[in-house]
């Protein structure tokens, strides 16, 4: 089998973003659940770029023999007023192009074709801001990784369970805007850890130890936690935010970035970014490589 990727994780740029969660109604065997899902996935829209992903429980139930060794439910993570809550679900799907009546044609399709086996939960309509900027302004995903580097930051390799998939992350935030933009400028790059209009990291000297940067550059014995982030501004005037998306070939990365930020890591402190944005989902997934994908039904 080979381990090629699903396509739409390194689409970048596109402009427009849906983001589903499903719940699995109780009762459904494995294998009911298996064919509904060969089915849906096997669907396919000119322009939409489609990323399955689905829950430890989930994805054992349908390859038990094709399980990544690390795969888990997400948990919450924090204490006091500063927590990741989980509310963990069974499928997801990013659809994203740049096409929004394809996007929601693609939604309303795929939520049909599971609409036997697994009901919507949660669903996000996402989109561009500015020149790929988060909505309070600053540029989001800077240190992502180039070329051939996100696929090795991404992907669990060759010769590991789960080859060619990756582990994901889910989660929405919700942003108090008026707080933050109440902020001077330079206030607010004490916060994020990076200049506004250029996203230059701040010097050492005046880099704030409770920086969004400063809590989630984490290094684990010397080695960097690296994740490919494809995160995705949604929402309107009364409500509004980013739903987190990140890719990793370990699922230990997000660990220890989350206890880093919410002040479970050994020192005490919390991403001063949390003081403004709050996260109210918390999802792991797994996105199987293409051929796994496609195989669903035979696995």
């Amino acid at each position: 089998m080979m381990f090629e990727p699903q396509a739409g994780i390194f689409v970048e740029g596109t402009t427009a973003h849906f983001l589903l969660e499903f719940k699995l109604i109780e009762g459904v065997s494995s294998e009911q659940l298996a064919a509904t899902l060969a089915t849906a996935v096997a669907l396919a829209d000119e322009g939409v770029n489609r990323v399955w992903a689905f829950s430890a429980e989930c994805w054992r139930s349908i390859a038990p023999a094709e399980c990544p060794a690390d795969i888990k439910p997400f948990t919450a993570v924090g204490e006091g007023e500063h927590i990741a809550p989980a509310t963990q679900q069974d499928i997801f799907l990013w659809l994203h192009g740049d096409n929004p009546s394809a996007n929601f044609d693609a939604a309303m399709a795929a939520s049909a074709a599971l609409a036997s086996v697994a009901t919507l939960a949660f669903e996000k309509s996402g989109f561009l801001y500015k020149d790929s900027r988060d909505l309070t302004g600053f540029i989001d995903g800077t240190e992502n990784p180039k070329g051939r580097g996100q696929q090795l930051v991404a992907l669990i390799p060759e010769g590991e369970p789960g080859a060619g998939g990756s582990y994901v992350l889910g989660q929405q935030w919700v942003h108090n805007l008026s707080s933050f933009k109440a902020l001077s400028q330079p206030e607010q790059e004490a916060v994020i850890g990076r200049t506004k209009p250029d996203s230059i990291e701040l010097d050492d000297e005046v880099m704030p130890n409770n920086s969004h940067v400063s809590r989630s550059d984490v290094k684990i014995e010397g080695v960097a936690q690296k994740l490919y982030r494809r995160s995705v501004p949604y929402g309107g005037v009364l409500e509004h935010g980013l739903y987190f998306l990140a890719f990793s070939a370990d699922i230990r990365r997000y660990d220890h970035i989350l206890q880093s930020m919410f002040g479970v890591s050994g020192d005490g402190i919390h991403d001063h970014l949390t003081d403004f944005s709050t996260p109210v989902t918390g999802n792991y997934w797994f996105a199987p490589s293409a051929a796994e994908l496609s195989a669903i039904g035979t696995l």
